[in-house]
């Protein structure tokens, strides 16, 4: 394996960054289609589900009235510049970025979560997704972040 697609850990940056980035990218996605609907007045796609309307028109989906989905934006493309910096170039801030952002997300997503179960009392679904893309980015990094076993640390 060449030196670019592996880490002095040893972990592969190849499938890992371009997942890390993956899913920052639809969380980026999800939360820009979130911040539109909510600007634009209009009501989120559920598809059979319901509830996406009730939590995009409750109180909490605005903080000093700006859309909560544009905090998420800017988490998830902070994330996906990370992730592509590590990536691309190796360099761990990158992804000691890109870590350090997610964990900020979580208590903020919990948050939210609790909000919607409740006190909003309706669940919405993009709102869940971008959650996961989150919560699944953030727990590739702690791997990412880990030592090798059986590696030297000061390989």
């Amino acid at each position: 394996m060449s030196a670019l697609a592996t880490d002095r850990a040893g972990h592969n940056r190849r499938w890992t960054g371009l997942l890390v980035a993956g899913l920052a990218a639809a969380g980026l996605l999800i939360s820009l289609y979130l911040t539109v609907v909510k600007l634009s007045g209009g009501v989120p796609l559920c598809g059979p589900l319901v509830g996406c309307d009730t939590v995009n028109t409750s109180v909490y989906s605005e903080f000093m009235g700006v859309p909560v989905a544009i905090f998420g934006a800017l988490g998830s493309a902070g994330v996906l510049l990370g992730a592509l910096v590590w990536w691309r170039s190796g360099r761990r801030a990158g992804l000691l970025a890109a870590y350090l952002i997610g964990l900020a997300s979580l208590p903020v997503l919990a948050y939210l979560t609790y909000l919607e179960i409740f006190v909003i009392g309706a669940i919405c679904a993009w709102c869940v997704a971008y959650a996961v893309t989150v919560v699944a980015a953030w727990l590739v990094k702690i791997v990412m972040l880990r030592p090798s076993r059986g590696r030297s640390q000061a390989a």
